[in-house]
């Protein structure tokens, strides 16, 4: 048998039975041990809950507040009008009182302004493309 072969060989055989003696160092845990630990709080709770989160708001501690306290908060801000809605609609919601403001300029304003454009002949005609600034509307 060929000298390299031979060697790649034993190295081969080598790696084999050296993965199983290093695959588990550690003596598992018995059943006792595993509870043991879990009464004590050391272990991380299962799942993606807040318990799960270290440094969440939920693992600092309990609400100071009762439950009738913030239902009383609550109603008073419904009352004055400062409480949001909850979600996306917050926000939609706002934007929709934003789009409904007018502007400083009232209804009587607007017309005389219009009319003087159309009498100085400076309006676009309905259904027309944009002139460009310097030309007059076409009739």
């Amino acid at each position: 048998m060929n000298k390299p072969l031979a060697l790649s060989a034993i190295i081969a055989v080598a790696a084999v039975f050296s993965q199983g003696a290093f695959a588990q160092v550690s003596v598992p845990a018995s059943r006792a041990e595993v509870k043991a630990e879990a009464k004590t709080g050391a272990l991380a709770p299962a799942g993606q809950g807040p318990g799960a989160m270290i440094g969440s708001g939920a693992t600092t501690g309990k609400s100071t507040k009762t439950r009738m306290e913030r239902k009383n908060e609550t109603k008073m801000a419904k009352d004055a009008g400062s409480l949001k809605p909850a979600g996306d609609a917050a926000e939609m919601k706002d934007d929709k009182a934003e789009k409904m403001k007018g502007g400083t300029v009232n209804r009587a304003d607007r017309k005389a302004a219009t009319k003087a454009a159309v009498k100085s002949g400076t309006t676009q005609p309905a259904g027309e493309t944009p002139q460009p600034v310097g030309e007059a509307p076409k009739k």
